[in-house]
């Protein structure tokens, strides 16, 4: 009876996903406002909450976010993202400034205290990596001038919450300073130590993961995204960021196998990601502080487009591909929910 209602709901989702797909298209829009809402419906508190198969969606939502990261990962090399890193790194500092300024000044200014602050900081500084993605595919954009700029920043904050989320966790458990700063070392040599693997010995990895094979191939791409992951996670570091450097290890040709077979995949997940985003939120917890939230998030759309067109315009880039760097860089998501869970 069990597996009967989990299948039952999955496939209403699923089913229902699809159709608001063939909407969006018939519209010409993004499908993730819709894929939002669907989860608002389907969450605690909404219309029709899933009873059974909530705990099967939260895993797919973090396969989600994987395989979208992995994939943005997949249509750059570690030349290009080492290089763009280096060109872009005062535009990751201004981000870092100008995006969590708004959050923290929110924080103390509501007389919520330093600790507030620090985790406020981290909800609007954040881009979401894994929408950001989606919206980038969606209108394609991947192959614009501006968007290596974006990935950039991305990868620039996702760097910089791999070391600000243990930090986070350590003042919010009242963790002593040695102990903060042994898991921040962890994290930073986690973060170190595979980066230096996916710029040095990408050709071994390319070597072992190759395959005439597709069914092979997926296999392998999938198997060695997933552990990296998972030994990311563990070691205090965000997956995604586990994941976009996998991407980054692979180039030429078997990236563009590797893409082909899991885009289908990406896209099924990555659609119950944005569903899962919203069944974490209650709709009845909106209007009490629908009001702050707008004042804040309208404060930090402004700081993210100027973000993006100030790191834009640095490359060169000209009017229109700033405008579209800032507005790729507005989304939140996976993190700053964690934030905020973390927080309460």
């Amino acid at each position: 009876m069990h597996t009967a209602i989990l299948f039952l709901e999955l496939g209403g989702v699923i089913l229902g996903l699809g159709v608001l797909g063939a909407l969006a298209l018939r519209a010409g829009i993004s499908p993730i406002p819709l894929y939002l809402v669907a989860g608002l419906a389907f969450g605690h508190g909404g219309l029709l909450p899933l009873a059974t198969s909530e705990e099967f969606i939260s895993v797919g939502a973090e396969l989600g976010v994987i395989l979208l990261l992995l994939t943005l990962g997949l249509e750059y090399n570690a030349d290009e993202l080492v290089s763009s890193l280096r060109g872009n790194a005062r535009g990751g500092i201004v981000d870092l400034v100008l995006n969590a300024a708004p959050g923290a000044a929110a924080a103390l200014l509501l007389g919520w205290g330093p600790v507030a602050a620090v985790a406020m900081a981290g909800v609007t500084y954040a881009t979401s990596s894994g929408i950001t993605a989606k919206v980038l595919s969606d209108l394609g954009w991947i192959g614009n001038r501006e968007t290596p700029v974006v990935l950039s920043l991305l990868v620039f904050e996702d760097l910089t919450m791999a070391l600000y989320l243990p930090i986070l966790t350590a003042i919010l458990a009242g963790v002593s300073l040695i102990g903060g700063a042994v898991t921040v070392a962890i994290a930073l040599g986690t973060v170190s130590v595979v980066l230096l693997v996916a710029l040095r010995y990408g050709k071994a990895i390319e070597w072992f993961v190759a395959s005439p094979n597709s069914e092979v191939l997926l296999l392998k791409v999938f198997g060695l995204t997933l552990l990296v992951a998972g030994i990311a996670q563990q070691l205090q570091v965000s997956a995604a960021v586990g994941a976009f450097l996998v991407g980054i290890a692979l180039s030429g040709e078997l990236a563009e196998d590797a893409r082909a077979l899991l885009t289908p995949i990406r896209d099924l997940f990555a659609a119950v990601f944005f569903v899962f985003f919203g069944m974490q939120t209650d709709p009845g917890a909106i209007p009490p502080v629908a009001a702050l939230a707008a004042a804040l998030a309208a404060v930090s759309l402004i700081t993210k487009l100027l973000t993006g067109a100030y790191a834009a315009r640095r490359a060169g880039i000209a009017k229109a591909g700033q405008a579209r760097a800032g507005i790729a860089m507005i989304p939140r998501g996976e993190f700053n929910i964690v934030i905020a869970g973390l927080a309460v």
